[in-house]
């Protein structure tokens, strides 16, 4: 088996701006929307991992028959 040669890994680093101040001002613009959207996103995946089964039991307690927590959770 061969050996594999290193891995290039992608600097977390943000790079010196190049150019003229307008255009950073606008790629730093961008890049704050990008960031808060990346961690906006990354939040609500949370959320939604974690509070999607919850919120199916709620709702399914709340039905008009209430079934009892074992009957939610049977798959059958």
């Amino acid at each position: 088996m061969a050996a594999k040669g290193p891995l290039k890994l992608k600097a977390k680093g943000r790079k010196g701006s190049k150019g003229s101040s307008s255009s950073s001002t606008s790629s730093s613009k961008y890049e704050l929307f990008k960031d808060w959207t990346n961690w906006s996103l990354k939040k609500a995946k949370v959320a939604t991992h974690y509070g999607f089964i919850p919120l199916i039991i709620v709702v399914g307690m709340k039905s008009d028959p209430k079934p009892h927590l074992f009957q939610l959770l049977s798959p059958v």
